[in-house]
């Protein structure tokens, strides 16, 4: 084959407790029904990972992006998971599945996509890692600023100045507020980073959704799921909760520079009900959310893949204790942000509120204001 697909799919349907993790039986269910289908030969090989309340599966397969037999399948998995969630009466079961049935792709049904096709042949591949970052309690734009430091600056990658990087990459940016149709813009970095950081400063609105090279075009690096629920649904449906793939090495930046950023344990939207700004901490793969007004968290699993499409075992970035001072401080800037409770930065302002019930209370009180 010269040809494969990585395709990150996860959606949040069923948590123990409120939004802290799914069951095991739920991430069985979900193990075992990739196992037949790996044995079918619809998949090539997969994992299958939480972080938060949300159900990462990583499909490896060679029927390309928007496959409607993965994204069918995807789907499936999800929706018995659901069912063994409300058996256990669990919360939220079902939660990210917004439709009745998507019509052969998830995209804008629900669940967060992110997938990348390459060609296994390519001379300046030689070999294949990746990483698959899940987020929980966060929208897609809290990868925006990891993702420009990455790939336009230095000070986060050195490898950027390098020959066969310092040509830049093509960054494409998506209005994430935008109905009926993906309204994106294409910049090209280095010398387009100022109007990059002038689009991702705002991460409720705009997201980056894909970053290609230049001197390879046809090489896609990063691949983010960009839909955001309550766009979809038109009223609060829990967070965004995005997926990301990056691949890296060679051509591309390193691990230790893709994570990077992330030692700032930035501030993004997201946080309790989805309505206020908090330090995004990294964590373990498979952490459940049990902080203190559930700090948005991002885990980060390295893989590589054979070009039979077969996976290697996986390394968790995060888990290592190089990460513990992080999020150390991502409790310390979290804690201090929440003395200050809902005034200010605080809490998102009143259009960017995910929780619709704020804007039901505000409605109600605006009816008693009078003009004098």
């Amino acid at each position: 084959m010269s040809k494969l697909t990585l395709s990150a799919i996860k959606a949040d349907v069923g948590s123990i407790g409120g939004h802290t993790c799914p069951s095991e039986r739920m991430l069985e269910a979900a193990r075992a029904q990739l196992a037949e289908e790996k044995k079918k030969g619809t998949i090539t090989d997969f994992d299958v990972t939480f972080t938060g309340d949300d159900i990462c599966l990583l499909m490896v397969h060679t029927h390309g992006s928007d496959s409607a037999d993965v994204h069918n399948l995807a789907w499936g998995i999800f929706e018995a998971a659901a069912d063994i969630a409300r058996e256990e009466g669990l919360y939220g079961a079902g939660q990210d599945l917004l439709a009745d049935a998507p019509s052969g792709n998830v995209r804008g049904a629900g669940p967060g996509v992110a997938e990348i096709t390459f060609d296994t042949s390519a001379e300046e591949r030689s070999a294949e890692p990746f990483l698959i970052f899940t987020a929980d309690k966060c929208g897609p734009g809290a990868y925006n600023f990891p993702l420009w430091a990455v790939f336009t600056s230095p000070l986060y990658c050195g490898g950027l100045m390098l020959p066969k990087m310092k040509v830049g990459f093509t960054f494409t940016v998506i209005d994430m507020e935008h109905t009926g149709g993906d309204r994106v813009v294409e910049l090209e970095a280095p010398e387009r980073h100022v109007d990059l950081a002038v689009l991702l400063r705002d991460e409720g609105r705009f997201g980056i959704k894909s970053i290609t090279s230049r001197l390879y075009p046809k090489q896609q690096v990063v691949s983010v799921s960009t839909d955001r629920l309550h766009t979809i649904a038109g009223e609060y449906k829990g967070k965004d909760d995005p997926v990301a793939i990056v691949r890296t090495q060679g051509v591309f930046p390193a691990p230790e520079e893709v994570v990077s950023p992330y030692v700032t344990a930035h501030f993004v939207a997201g946080d309790a009900r989805g309505s206020h700004h908090m330090p995004i901490m990294p964590v373990a793969i498979n952490t459940p959310v049990a902080g203190p007004y559930c700090l948005p968290v991002v885990a980060c699993a390295a893989y590589s893949v054979t070009s039979a499409g077969k996976l290697s075992d996986r390394v968790d970035l995060f888990g290592n204790t190089a990460w513990d001072d992080t999020r150390l401080k991502a409790q310390r800037k979290g804690a201090e942000l929440r003395q200050q409770g809902f005034v200010g930065p605080a809490m998102l302002p009143i259009q960017e509120l995910e929780y619709g019930a704020f804007r039901t209370s505000l409605a109600d009180i605006e009816k008693e204001f009078t003009v004098r």
